[in-house]
């Protein structure tokens, strides 16, 4: 392993220890959460541990099930008690980007339906401001290139995320637009007006909702209150 997939490694089996029996759990997606559910997978293994895994993806879902973690369609239960997720960035309000992977739509879905919500991260996704790396943006196919075309326009530096020669797809067969910003003073502002565009089905600005932070370090895994 690399000494950031160390790092995470550090952070995901961390992480698994706020899972307790009996949990309906959020499982997020990302290179992060790889390590986690293979720590989850150990302890369901080991300890008999009786959890419910909502997955935001379908190769978390292929994951935890290749690990004899039961999951179920988050329209198929009433609560989460907690989610466990990556991040892409995060700065010092504990404001992140996620969507790296191309799942946040179905994860800030999981996300707010959750009673807590943890982020487990390698030290390098903590960062002095939001927009070094690209605001993912879930987009629908129709109409794509209109779109592309207003927030071009505004500055924002939009760019069709591919998959070789073709368009990217995510789990609900929309496309991602990135938007290279360098820097997003206002998070806030910002998700309100990409809130409000037409064709937009959600973005990758997480604001106000992560409860408890939990960073790989060289020296251990470092856990932060949030909020």
């Amino acid at each position: 392993m690399t000494h950031q997939d160390e790092l995470k490694q550090l952070a995901g089996e961390a992480a698994v220890q706020f899972i307790e029996d009996g949990m309906v759990v959020g499982l997020g997606t990302g290179s992060t959460m790889k390590f986690m559910v293979n720590a989850l997978g150990e302890r369901v293994k080991k300890e008999h541990l009786s959890i419910v895994g909502v997955p935001t993806s379908e190769r978390t879902k292929e994951q935890a099930h290749s690990l004899g973690i039961q999951t179920k369609a988050i329209n198929e239960i009433d609560h989460i008690d907690l989610t466990i997720d990556g991040a892409d960035q995060i700065d010092p309000d504990y404001q992140g980007i996620k969507g790296g992977g191309g799942a946040q739509l179905w994860e800030k879905i999981v996300a707010i339906n959750s009673t807590k919500n943890i982020w487990i991260v390698d030290e390098t996704k903590m960062a002095d401001e939001l927009g070094s790396f690209p605001l993912p943006l879930e987009v629908i196919p129709y109409g794509s290139n209109l779109l592309f075309s207003r927030l071009k326009k505004k500055g924002y530096h939009p760019v069709f995320r591919m998959n070789g020669d073709k368009y990217f797809l995510t789990d609900s067969d929309n496309y991602i637009i990135d938007l290279h910003l360098g820097h997003i003073k206002h998070p806030h502002e910002l998700a309100l007006e990409l809130d409000q565009m037409t064709g937009i089905i959600e973005h990758g600005l997480f604001l106000d909702l992560v409860n408890t932070i939990i960073v790989g370090h060289k020296d251990g895994p470092e856990i932060i209150k949030a909020r």
